[in-house]
C-alpha cells in the first residue's frame, strides 16, 4: 500500500516540476516572424556602426528596450516563462532545446558568411528568413515534446 502511496506521490511532484514547460497558451502565430524581424534589424543597425555612432546607439537602445518589453509581456502571458538552458525541464522538452541551441549555431554559421562576403543588408535577411523558420520548427517540436510529457504524466 506504501508502494502505491510513493509512486503517486512521485507523479505528483513530477507533474508539478513539469507545468511550467507543458502548460501555456499557444505562441501568437505572430511570433516568429516578429523575432525574425527584430534580429534582422539588430544585425540591421551595424549599417550605422562606422558611419553614425549616436544612431548606431540609438538603435541597438531602442532594440533592447523592445526586447525587454517583450520578456515582460511573455513572463506576464505565460506565468512562469521557461527559457531554454534555465531550469531542468523534462526530458523531451531538454531534447527540443539541444535542437534549438543546434540551430542557434546554425544561424549564426550562415549569418556570419553573408555579412561578411555580401554585406549587412543581405545578412539581416538571411537573418529574417533563417530565425523566423528556425522558430516556427522549434515552436512544432516543442508542442509535440509537451504533448509527450503530458501523455507520459496523465
Amino acid at each position: 500500500m506504501e508502494s502505491i502511496e510513493a509512486r503517486d506521490q512521485l507523479l505528483l511532484a513530477e507533474r508539478a516540476a513539469a507545468a511550467p514547460y507543458v502548460q501555456y497558451p499557444p505562441t501568437p502565430w505572430w511570433y516568429a516572424p516578429v523575432i525574425g524581424a527584430w534580429t534582422a534589424a539588430f544585425i540591421g543597425c551595424f549599417t550605422w556602426w562606422r558611419d553614425n555612432g549616436a544612431l548606431f546607439a540609438a538603435s541597438l537602445a531602442i532594440l533592447l528596450s523592445a526586447e525587454v518589453l517583450f520578456l515582460v509581456w511573455m513572463r506576464r502571458r505565460h506565468g512562469a516563462l521557461p527559457m531554454p538552458g534555465h531550469g531542468k525541464p523534462p526530458v523531451e522538452i531538454a531534447a527540443v532545446w539541444r535542437g534549438y541551441f543546434a540551430g542557434l549555431v546554425v544561424i549564426v554559421a550562415l549569418v556570419a558568411p553573408a555579412w561578411w562576403f555580401v554585406g549587412v543588408p543581405a545578412a539581416a535577411a538571411v537573418a529574417f528568413v533563417l530565425v523566423t523558420a528556425g522558430l516556427v520548427i522549434y515552436e512544432r517540436k516543442y508542442a509535440v515534446a509537451a504533448g509527450r510529457v503530458r501523455d507520459r504524466l496523465a
